[in-house]
């Protein structure tokens, strides 16, 4: 399928949006919630290619830096971005990009599995840093609050998300034939 630049706005529209809609639905576990949103930032990476999904992250992070309650806990505004837990939000567009890169150059489902690794890993990274930083916590005690409860339902989600964008662009792809 020939993908146009309205083809890939739209599609980066609706990630955003979906962003947006599952990300506030939280279970708070310690100062990190457990949300969807990896869930909509790992299908966005496998959706899109590499500059629209960084866009589509960039939109979300502004629409709720901007003050709509897109956020865990359906928080907004600024002061969530510079908050003990802004460096996972900071991230997404990062993770977008690093899984679309990897999905566009590898189209079996064990190398995009690396990619959603590696997504996640870019996540834990800039998140647990900017987390260490603005809390005063050790590596060991943020790794403890911030990674391990999520290293396994982050990978399912990746998982989740690698067959779902599967599924649709292949019915979007007989769509437009």
């Amino acid at each position: 399928m020939k993908k146009t630049n309205t083809h890939d706005l739209v599609l980066a529209a609706l990630c955003a949006a979906l962003t947006a809609v599952v990300a506030p639905f939280s279970i708070a576990i310690g100062p990190i919630s457990l949300t969807l949103s990896v869930f909509a930032v790992l299908f966005t990476g496998a959706m899109l290619r590499p500059g629209w999904a960084f866009a589509a992250q960039v939109v979300y992070i502004a629409i709720g830096a901007i003050g709509l309650p897109v956020f865990s806990g359906f928080k907004s505004g600024p002061q969530v971005l510079l908050g003990a837990t802004g460096g996972y939000l900071v991230a997404y567009p990062l993770m977008a990009l690093v899984l679309s890169l990897v999905c566009q150059h590898f189209k079996g489902f064990l190398p995009r599995l690396a990619g959603v690794i590696l997504a996640v890993a870019v996540c834990y990274t800039f998140g647990t840093a900017w987390f260490m930083f603005m809390s005063g916590n050790d590596l060991a005690t943020s790794l403890a609050w911030c990674v391990t409860p999520f290293v396994i339902p982050d990978l399912i989600k990746g998982v989740c998300a690698l067959l779902l964008a599967k599924a649709l662009e292949s019915r979007l792809n007989k769509a437009a034939a």
